[in-house]
């Protein structure tokens, strides 16, 4: 049976690390600075999207924020966040210097102390950041982690496979008509703190149904464009179509479509389009936070305690059948299997359960071990049912 790499990570945490990020003085243009953020960083042309201009071409890498330095000494950060702030109180972008409106003294993470993911994670979600600057020992900015680049270099894993869109996604998607002005749009992600609208129209039932998407994203390349924002409605800049996600979809499908869509959120619906939701790429790094572990932990046991009942069912119905001795020997090898597999995967959760200042790289790998075994278990239950 072939079985997914069970590490989480990549081997080297550095990988998560963007070094390819703008760096600007102080004094620099705010509108500059968006033009740089602009730029892909991998060969593309712009592309018609809609009624709307993307270049967000395949392979396409744009910037999300621009470091703000003097000399060697970081000063701040400018991220797409901001410009969706600025837009949504109506500033006018000519004139002001981006010193003036950037994040100053910016929470950073030194490279020294970056071991393993769940560092960036950890300061993610106590400051509600999604840009952390790593520095050298003397203090200088070597590159920025973000939830982005964390999905990058993660490894396909069991984890992702076990666990279901509607256990992280959110369903207070904030939405707006086809018709909304795009100023609104701003307003909305402003004032709520979000990263995105989703943009819905009315069916023939009355039905509010999903049919694009507005991001911080757009924002961003839409202030390039100098468009009145006021004026422009989100059919003429949203998403379209949308692909949309199943609450049942496991994450290992919202993972595997974020990468090869290069997208950082997916519209999850059901209902035939009257539940609405959404995942990002921050909700699929809550499976590796710590906290989150214990949830798969109480998956884990739900999921031995089921196997368990299976064997025994199994066990049974080989009892109460006349075989011949070669067929017999194989089932009671592979009970055998079962039956240590389960054990070890037994003693592993309680060890996890019991030991709850385990550090996560230790947590990660057993818990990659166990759904591994799990695994193994499936297939032996398979080979059985079908002896």
């Amino acid at each position: 049976m072939q079985l997914d790499d069970p590490l989480i990570f990549a081997p080297a945490v550095e990988a998560a690390i963007d070094r390819q990020l703008p760096i600007v003085t102080p004094d620099t243009p705010l509108v500059n600075a968006i033009a740089l953020m602009n730029q892909t960083r991998l060969l593309g042309v712009a592309q018609p999207r809609g009624e709307a201009f993307d270049t967000l071409t395949s392979g396409a890498k744009l910037s999300r924020c621009v470091l703000v330095m003097q000399n060697t000494e970081l000063l701040g950060i400018f991220t797409e966040r901001d410009i969706v702030r600025l837009t949504a109180a109506g500033v006018n972008f000519e004139g002001v210097q981006i010193g003036s409106v950037m994040t100053q003294a910016p929470i950073v993470l030194h490279q020294a102390d970056f071991q393993d993911i769940s560092a960036a994670i950890f300061l993610f979600r106590r400051y509600r950041i999604r840009h952390l600057p790593i520095v050298n020992d003397n203090g200088e900015p070597i590159g920025v982690v973000s939830p982005e680049s964390i999905r990058r270099v993660l490894r396909p894993t069991n984890f992702l496979k076990r666990r279901r869109v509607s256990e992280l996604m959110s369903t207070e998607v904030i939405h707006a008509p086809v018709t909304a002005s795009v100023l609104s749009l701003a307003q909305l992600m402003a004032s709520h703190n979000i990263s995105c609208v989703a943009i819905t129209q009315e069916d023939e039932e009355g039905n509010i149904i999903p049919v694009g998407i507005v991001t911080e994203r757009d924002i961003v390349q839409l202030q390039s464009l100098q468009i009145d924002f006021a004026l422009t409605q989100a059919q003429t800049v949203m998403s379209t179509p949308l692909f949309l996600l199943s609450p049942e979809d496991s994450l290992y499908k919202a993972y595997q479509e974020m990468q090869q869509r290069h997208v950082r959120r997916l519209v999850v619906s059901w209902n035939w389009g009257q539940g609405l939701g959404i995942i990002t790429e921050t909700d699929l790094l809550r499976v590796f936070d710590p906290v989150e572990m214990y949830g798969t932990i109480e998956i884990l046991q739900r999921t031995i305690e089921q196997l368990k009942q299976e064997q025994a069912e199994l066990s049974q119905r080989q009892n109460n059948q006349a075989g011949d001795i070669t067929q017999c020997n194989e089932c009671t090898n592979a009970n055998h299997e079962l039956n240590d597999l389960l054990s070890t995967i037994q003693v592993c959760i309680e060890s996890l359960a019991q030991q709850p200042d385990l550090s996560p790289d230790l947590r990660q790998t057993k818990l990659n071990s166990a759904l591994v075994d799990i695994e193994r278990i499936r297939h032996l239950v398979e080979a059985l049912r079908q002896s």
